[in-house]
């Protein structure tokens, strides 16, 4: 075979393995979903609509879920002080597991106004895997408390899931409900971590390719070279 043949032979299976490597990623979805909240109040019924996105982050044997609020759900007559208010939440799990995720958060850090939409803090929790397969996480019951009241809201519409994993039960398997773990800021979030949605991935995946390929192409530099200090020798 000629040094052009090998190296078009070598050039194919990079692309090729590079191919293979990107079919064989985990699958990772997420995106953000409106959730019509109906929350029952101390002082009444209320509904909010808020969009939600639900993150996470491998950690181990499991992930970091973290649960985020883009816009503010019910609202208090009076004034809350800071501190004075804590959520909570759960999240459903679908697909290869079931069962919820409870994620709580830290206390509001400034005061909210009366009559003013609450906005809730990041809410995280650990999830470990029981099961392997697609796993869905679909925000479930929101809780704030404050000034000694409880509001509980709860999605109406149905919302469609806010995060798609690929997980692998670890060794011995796993719990359905997950733990909370604080809040989703600060140095416990799990920042520096490869995160798991679809944009974070396909940036790990493509360096990875970019290594087979590079790979490949040495590869086939090196038989160029060989063929020409042959023909020099002879």
């Amino acid at each position: 075979m000629s040094y052009r043949k090998r190296t078009a032979v070598l050039a194919s299976a990079a692309a090729l393995a590079g191919s293979a490597v990107w079919m064989a990623a985990p699958v990772a979805r997420a995106e953000v979903v409106d959730v019509n909240y109906q929350c029952k109040t101390p002082i009444g019924d209320k509904s909010a609509v808020s969009p939600i996105d639900i993150k996470g982050v491998e950690r181990g044997d499991g992930y970091r879920i973290t649960m985020s609020w883009q816009k503010g759900v019910s609202s208090s007559p009076v004034e809350l002080g800071k501190g004075a208010m804590t959520p909570s939440a759960t999240i459903a799990l679908g697909g290869a597991d079931s069962g919820t995720l409870a994620v709580t958060g830290p206390a509001n850090d400034a005061a909210i106004p009366a009559n003013t939409p609450i906005k809730i803090s990041d809410l995280s929790g650990t999830y470990t895997p029981k099961k392997s397969g697609e796993v869905t996480f679909t925000a479930g019951v929101l809780t704030i408390k404050a000034l000694g009241t409880t509001t509980t809201c709860t999605p109406t519409n149905d919302p469609g899931p806010s995060l798609t994993l690929d997980v692998t039960a670890a060794s011995g398997g796993g719990t359905t409900t997950g733990s909370a773990q604080g809040g989703g800021s600060g140095p416990d979030s799990g920042a520096g971590l490869p995160q798991t949605g679809p944009e974070d991935s396909a940036v790990a995946l493509g360096t990875l390719g970019g290594t087979v390929l590079l790979a490949g192409a040495a590869g086939a530099l090196w038989l160029t070279r060989r063929h020409r200090e042959a023909g020099a020798g002879r």
